[in-house]
């Protein structure tokens, strides 16, 4: 009986060196730890990823990237490192040099965004294994919202309030509010090689979700989160 042939995927870790809410976030301390750390250790935990690659415009964070065992062959360009780069350009551009460099090519890619250390390898692995089993375009980390459920969301108009978008029923208790809605959770994001060539990283109608448990749910992006993310981790260990 022929042995059914591994999937080739590669991870890819975007860290550039620029933050304007938190200096240098992406390696920034957590419990004595650089933000970045937490990611790559849950990546070499997952045990399912052919390579894994930070790719970042800065000496500085290369360096410690290689320390906690991800590989940085190559630096991003200016032109790719700055706030308003899109993750999906980062993305193709590493993915398309590290081909070229090691004359290799990947089925799967999976970004892992460095902004939520609470993510775990458990994660990781489901979110692969769920890449491979359906072969969708794109499977996606989500979390269920409940207090900020679009349905509440609203809009004024001449200083009056209406629905911005959906039609709410006075004193529904937010359990009760449906459909059911969910957010990107920011974490992780897996996608076909053909479908991140084309610049695309998730939303086809072949995108499947993972639903990210509520416990493991932060995107650091300002001070505040930041330090939300420091007591959930200091308290987790305790």
């Amino acid at each position: 009986m022929q042995k059914k042939k591994k999937s080739k995927i590669l991870c890819i870790i975007l860290a550039r060196s620029g933050s304007k809410t938190v200096k240098n976030k992406n390696i920034a301390k957590i419990n004595g730890k650089p933000l970045i750390w937490y990611t790559i250790k849950e990546a070499l935990k997952s045990n399912v990823f052919d390579e894994i690659l930070v790719s970042t415009d800065s000496k500085k964070y290369r360096k410690i990237a290689i320390k906690f065992g991800a590989k940085v062959p190559f630096l991003r360009p200016k032109k790719l490192s700055t706030a308003k780069t899109k993750a999906v350009d980062c993305l193709k551009f590493t993915l398309k040099k590290f081909e070229k460099i090691t004359n290799k090519k990947y089925q799967f890619i999976v970004e892992l965004m460095i902004t939520n250390p609470l993510k775990n390898y458990l994660d990781i692995q489901r979110v692969v294994k769920k890449q491979i089993q359906t072969k969708a375009d794109s499977v996606i980390a989500v979390h269920q919202v409940i207090d900020g459920h679009p349905i509440r969301a609203k809009k004024i108009i001449n200083g009056k309030i209406k629905d911005f978008c959906l039609k709410e029923i006075p004193e529904t208790h937010r359990q009760q509010l449906k459909p059911k809605a969910y957010f990107r959770s920011g974490s992780i994001y897996s996608m076909r090689r053909e479908m991140l060539l084309k610049g695309i990283r998730y939303g086809t109608k072949n995108s499947i979700a993972y639903i990210l448990p509520k416990e493991r749910i932060i995107n650091i992006d300002e001070k505040i989160d930041f330090e939300f993310a420091k007591f959930l981790i200091e308290n987790k260990k305790r």
